[in-house]
């Protein structure tokens, strides 16, 4: 099978690196891909979000089956476009993605269907939102309605910085259009759990748990970023609470979809807090997470390719989806300077990973033969192994073996949930 993967990031590669293990894949493309992936893929350039390009991609390519990776092309309808054209895919159309696409869609799903998420409140009118915030609960979390790369939720411990986050989304356009309607909504405190699913519309299939580090230093300091590091599976994440998720947020979630004729099918990412008076929504994302694919992935025992067709073709309670028992880790090596301004352009030296190690590489480009840093995050270090210990170890052993200037990474990914084992 020839397959199309559209993307270009650490998540990608992740994908692409899975993909690979089917001997039924005969080659990958790659749209835009970057230069880390043109080692396992033949990378296109161009777009994620040219929805024309892909569909010529496709057809020029004589593909057989496309991934849509980003959730800019899945909320700008890339899947309904290519399958309109006979290619099919593995993301959810228009219609589902929304769910990410739209905060307040997903906020007003919840409430309409009873699955349990954060108290909130939606504003398209800017005084309207700052008279909220002279009277809400402190803290409380301002919203970009769109996305945002990631980056569109503000923590608000006073009125005063809520107002300034009212005023720099809806005004100042922070965010662009994303911003034009705000979610503002409850503080929720308690663990945080990431779990990817994969769901064909009918069926939901949970992945193994995990954890993210979203703030840019150690100890949990400094801005938001992308993601800093995973660890799988999250300790937090016990087999009570994960039956508890099904029966009252995955199963709901998936049948409210269906029943407003918005069926999803492929990666549904449910951002989950589980706070004092149980696990709730705190956001859903329309694809896989990044960089919790990183340590997912590399814990499938099935084949990828294998579910992803049969998510395609709503077979997938007749598909085998196996996660081995060994736990996971993954460090991001940064530019100095991520997540605001950070130089490009230095020579990235690479050691030889073991068959327990991967490389994922997310913001680079090859120029001249050579692998040069072309963004923030630059790439994952990944390691499974036995135990969390173990594959937390492993993994900076091999961060420590890959070079380029101005590198830096947090030195305490996973250290929290090792901390949540001991109290076990």
């Amino acid at each position: 099978m020839k397959i199309l993967v559209i993307g270009g990031g650490g998540r990608e590669h992740a994908i692409i690196k899975k993909l690979k293990e089917d001997h039924r894949v005969e080659k990958i493309y790659a749209l835009p891909g970057n230069g880390g992936i043109a080692a396992d893929a033949v990378c296109l350039g161009g777009s994620a979000t040219d929805i024309p390009a892909a569909v010529s991609a496709a057809r020029e390519n004589n593909v057989d089956f496309v991934v849509v990776a980003p959730d800019d092309p899945l909320v700008l309808g890339m899947v309904d476009a290519l399958e309109a054209e006979g290619f099919p895919c593995f993301g959810p159309r228009k219609n589902a993605a929304v769910i990410e696409g739209s905060k307040a869609f997903s906020k007003d799903l919840m409430k309409k269907y009873g699955i349990p998420t954060a108290a909130y409140e939606t504003f398209t009118d800017m005084d309207k939102a700052l008279a909220y915030v002279e009277t809400c609960p402190l803290p409380t979390v301002v919203k970009a309605d769109g996305l945002a790369l990631g980056k569109g939720v503000l923590i608000c411990e006073t009125r005063g910085a809520a107002r300034d986050a009212v005023r720099s989304m809806m005004e100042g356009r922070l965010f662009g259009d994303s911003g034009a309607t705000v979610v503002i909504e409850e503080f929720l405190t308690g663990p945080e759990v990431s779990v990817l699913s994969f769901t064909d519309g009918e069926t939901v299939v949970p992945m193994v748990s995990s954890m993210d580090h979203k703030r840019a230093l150690d100890n949990d300091q400094g801005l938001n970023t992308g993601g800093m590091g995973t660890i799988a599976p999250n300790p937090y994440y016990t087999p009570e609470i994960a039956a508890s998720c099904m029966e009252k947020i995955f199963l709901p979630t998936i049948r409210a979809m269906k029943a407003e004729g918005r069926p999803f099918k492929g990666c549904l990412y449910f951002g989950l807090m589980l706070t004092p008076d149980g696990p709730k929504v705190i956001e859903y994302n329309c694809r896989f997470g990044d960089p919790e694919t990183q340590v997912v992935l590399p814990l499938l025992e099935s084949s990828l390719l294998e579910i992803m067709l049969a998510v395609s073709e709503g077979a997938l309670a007749d598909t085998e989806v196996k996660f081995s028992e060994k736990s996971a880790c993954c460090v991001i090596l940064a530019s100095a300077g991520y997540p605001q301004k950070y130089d490009k352009g230095f020579p990235i030296t690479l050691p030889a990973a073991q068959p327990d190690e991967r490389i994922y590489i997310a913001g680079a480009v090859r120029k001249d033969g050579e692998l040069l840093t072309n963004g923030g995050r630059v790439l994952g270090a990944a390691a499974t192994a036995e135990n969390l210990p173990a594959a937390i170890k492993k993994a900076y052993a091999l961060a420590d073996r890959i070079h380029f200037e101005n590198a830096f990474c947090r030195r305490d990914i996973g250290q929290r949930a090792l901390k949540a084992l001991e109290e076990k």
